[in-house]
């Protein structure tokens, strides 16, 4: 595979992290912020028929689809660890991925299950890696 033809960025695997739950967070608030703004000067001007370009979820990184080759292989020691999303869709979604041997996505949510364990608990960390064992 060609590194000219696809973007370096696209061959890194990134835990997940506080500092990725944090940057998720703030990306959220940011939006709602701009959403209020949009709102604020569509209700001053009052124009209509102005469309949005909505981000839709890639169709290959679907959940329990095998990740694509063009990703590069993963590193033996993020198998079965929380990473950040590859698609752009979920960049403001508190979420993250996992991937298990055979390349299969899994997604989560990042909030607190059960309202007690958070994304780093290492109880629920140890549930994730039972549910994407094959």
């Amino acid at each position: 595979m060609d590194p000219m033809f696809w973007p370096s960025e696209a061959n890194r695997f990134r835990r997940f992290t506080p500092e990725s739950l944090a940057a998720i967070e703030e990306r959220i608030a940011n939006k709602k912020k701009e959403q209020v703004k949009v709102k604020e000067k569509t209700k001053e001007t009052k124009e209509q028929g102005v469309e949005e370009d909505k981000l839709t979820p890639q169709l290959d990184l679907k959940i329990c689809k095998t990740l694509p080759s063009l990703y590069g292989d993963i590193p033996a020691e993020l198998v079965g660890e929380p990473l950040e999303d590859f698609d752009p869709y979920y960049s403001d979604h508190k979420t993250f991925m996992v991937l298990n041997k055979r390349r299969t996505i899994f997604r989560f949510t990042a909030t607190p299950a059960l309202f007690i364990f958070g994304p780093f608990n290492p109880v629920r960390k140890k549930a994730i890696k039972i549910l994407i064992h094959s």
